[in-house]
């Protein structure tokens, strides 16, 4: 059974600091692009980082360029998402997915429950 689990999130002032953590059973995590995805309130599920199986190639939404950094540990099967000077716009839940298509985070075999993070003003 392939599992994502995701974990890290919760509630943060604007200007902190976050780290998410997917880690992953049940499939070969090594060989697969991951990435994260947010959801806010009545909006539409959107890209937020991707990162290539080898982690050569990362790509990231505007609004999360140098502020997020993805990465991934392919021996412990975990993806991470640093996420730093936080906004209220953040505030969303997050969701790990593996097997995307990191040009349009697209595919997505594979996905975790999610963990909501909030940013308060």
């Amino acid at each position: 059974e392939v599992q994502l689990v995701e974990s890290g999130g919760g509630l943060v002032q604007a200007g902190g600091s976050l780290r998410l953590s997917c880690t992953a059973s049940g499939l070969t995590f090594g060989d697969l692009n991951m990435g994260w995805l947010w959801q806010a309130p009545g909006k539409e599920r959107e890209g937020v980082s991707c990162i290539s199986w080898n982690g050569v190639s990362t790509y990231y939404a505007d609004s999360a360029k140098s502020r997020f950094t993805i990465s991934r540990d392919n021996d412990k099967s975990t993806l991470y998402l640093q996420m730093n000077i936080l906004q209220p716009e953040d505030t969303a839940m997050y969701y790990c997915a593996a097997a995307l298509n990191c040009r349009d985070y697209k595919g997505g075999a594979y996905w975790g429950q999610g963990t909501q993070v909030t940013v308060s003003s």
